[in-house]
């Protein structure tokens, strides 16, 4: 039975990886550290799959430690957050043709930590609403409130922004 667990935690993580690497990446937005907070999530995920209680439940239990990893890594980042060696931080290059979309991801990252995490998990993941409820350990209304919230406000910023 420990075996069989383990077995299928490699698996899930092996066939959705790029999905854990872009969620990674909508929270700390560095390619770099996005494969730090993956690979960190894979290694915390096969030691503790063992205490594993529900098998059925083992993606919105991944999802959740990805999550948690990401979030770490920003609450440390923050504490540090003039790099020791002075260097500025890299910025991303973006394709004019996509600035409509980088505006929206921009807007998205600007919410509140709890309605963020709805969206990213709803529209960048494909979760249902259920799922999301299951990984953040919130009430299923509570996600559907922060969800419609989070559209309200992304609704209002765009707009000013077009102004």
């Amino acid at each position: 039975m420990a075996q069989d667990i383990y077995d299928r935690t490699v698996s899930y993580i092996l066939e959705n990886q790029n999905r854990f690497y872009r969620l990674a990446y909508s929270y700390v937005r560095s390619e770099d550290v996005a494969l730090d907070v993956v690979q960190s999530a894979i290694c915390k995920g096969l030691e503790k799959c063992f205490g594993l209680k529900n098998p059925e439940a083992l993606g919105t239990w991944f999802y959740r430690i990805v999550v948690n990893e990401a979030l770490q890594y920003l609450r440390k980042s923050r504490k540090e957050s003039v790099s020791p060696d002075g260097e500025l931080p890299e910025q991303a290059y973006h394709e004019p043709a996509y600035e409509r979309q980088r505006e929206v991801y921009e807007e998205v990252m600007r919410l509140a930590e709890p309605m963020k995490t709805v969206v990213v998990l709803h529209f960048y993941e494909g979760l249902t609403l259920k799922q999301i409820s299951e990984v953040t350990d919130t009430n299923l209304n509570t996600v559907k409130s922060r969800l419609y919230s989070a559209l309200n406000r992304l609704e209002k910023g765009l707009k000013e922004a077009a102004i």
